[in-house]
């Protein structure tokens, strides 16, 4: 199987979204985001906001990509369900979690108004909308409330009393850096750039930098390192303890495409590295795949196997092929493939599986979930190679 080629890839993406087309548009307003293995919904009425934006994503994107203007439908209506029902027009803000369209959780995250910045981004370069101002609102609404000027980066919640939390992490950072990159490749305006660049250069250096070089999850309200945040919660979903293979190559994924734009050899540099050690470290040469955490020492905390990390990788060991020339990334973004073809890939029903203990075997018949899983990651990386083999 040639899984640098173009019809692979292309067809795999296809596949992917085949599996949701049909059943995730719910007629009364938004998304289904619930999947057994073979498709049956469950929690019809439970929704989250990074759901409800990574399924617009998906689908903007996948319309350009893709050649599927009936796709541009289903965005809009993920995008009508974003501004009229998670959107809160009194209080201007947005219900992190909603039951039976109703607000459940209104927890302001950061981490959900990244996702917000990375839809819009998406239907502004699909052309649903046409204009910048909903980028401006929401980078607006993140500077307000969650930028931390003192140390470039952005804080991670608010609670429903309006209290800023003491807890600072990467993780927000990250895809609100991923949002900057999509938002200036949608708006060729400089700021969502020069802030695209300030996160990576705070997070993937200067933070780094105190953990020899390495991408650490968890911080102070000084963002000094914090050691001991869910040590004893090492699969936490959003918030896990010990280095994150997937964030390592994921962050290695983001530094290229700064350099896509601004050819800075430091990003290179360090993008090579961090996929370099994620790989060294993480790769179960028994079973394959990379495993989800391994401690300040190198051990595995973690060795569960999860859908994303794999996608993120192949699309960053695919982009360093290109620019290096090393045959060494061709093999492991091979390897990657091949592994994932074999045991995350749903060849039955479509899409991949979430999560694998570290022998392949299966934990449950969920396939998605609300803020855990809707193909995302797995379609944006097959995305990003196809950017890169162009």
């Amino acid at each position: 199987m040639d899984y640098l080629s173009r019809k692979f890839l292309t067809d795999h993406s296809l596949s992917i979204l085949d599996f949701y087309t049909d059943r995730v548009v719910d007629p009364t307003g938004g998304y289904f985001q619930n999947f057994l293995d073979d498709g049956r919904v469950f929690s019809p009425g439970f929704r989250q906001l990074v759901s409800s934006t990574r399924i617009i994503v998906n689908y903007a994107s996948a319309a350009g990509v893709l050649k599927r203007a009936d796709y541009l439908d289903i965005a809009r209506h993920g995008l009508a369900y974003l501004e009229q029902v998670h959107w809160q027009p009194q209080s201007q803000t947005y219900a992190w979690t909603l039951s039976e369209h109703q607000p459940l959780d209104m927890t302001q995250q950061a981490y959900g108004y990244a996702f917000v910045l990375l839809a819009y981004a998406a239907v502004r370069k699909a052309g649903i909308i046409d204009s910048n101002d909903k980028l401006h609102q929401t980078y607006d609404l993140l500077e307000q409330r969650f930028f931390q000027p003192d140390y470039g980066l952005y804080a991670d919640e608010i609670s429903v009393a309006g209290e800023l939390s003491s807890y600072r992490g990467q993780n927000a950072n990250m895809h609100i850096c991923e949002a900057m990159i999509a938002a200036f490749e949608a708006t060729g305006e400089s700021k969502f750039f020069e802030r695209a660049c300030l996160i990576a250069e705070n997070i993937a250096f200067r933070q780094a930098d105190l953990t020899d070089g390495l991408v650490w999850e968890h911080f102070t309200p000084e963002f000094a390192i914090d050691w001991n945040y869910n040590k004893d919660d090492p699969k936490n979903l959003y918030r896990p303890w010990g280095f994150q293979p997937g964030h390592q190559t994921e962050w290695a994924k983001l530094l290229l495409q700064l350099y896509r734009h601004q050819a800075e050899p430091r990003w290179l540099e360090k993008a090579a590295f961090l996929f370099d050690q994620a790989f060294a470290k993480a790769w179960d040469a028994e079973h394959g795949g990379l495993v989800y955490g391994f401690d300040p020492q190198g051990q595995w905390c973690d060795d569960d196997k999860y859908f994303w990390v794999q996608a993120e990788s192949f699309a960053a060991a695919a982009m360093l092929y290109k620019l290096t020339g090393q045959e060494k990334y061709a093999e492991q973004y091979r390897l990657l493939w091949q592994y994932s073809d074999e045991h995350m890939v749903d060849h039955q029903y479509g899409a991949w599986f979430r999560v694998l203990r570290k022998d392949n075997s299966k934990y449950s018949n969920e396939k998605s979930a609300a803020g855990a899983k809707c193909d995302y990651h797995t379609l944006l990386a097959c995305f990003e190679v196809l950017h890169t083999l162009d």
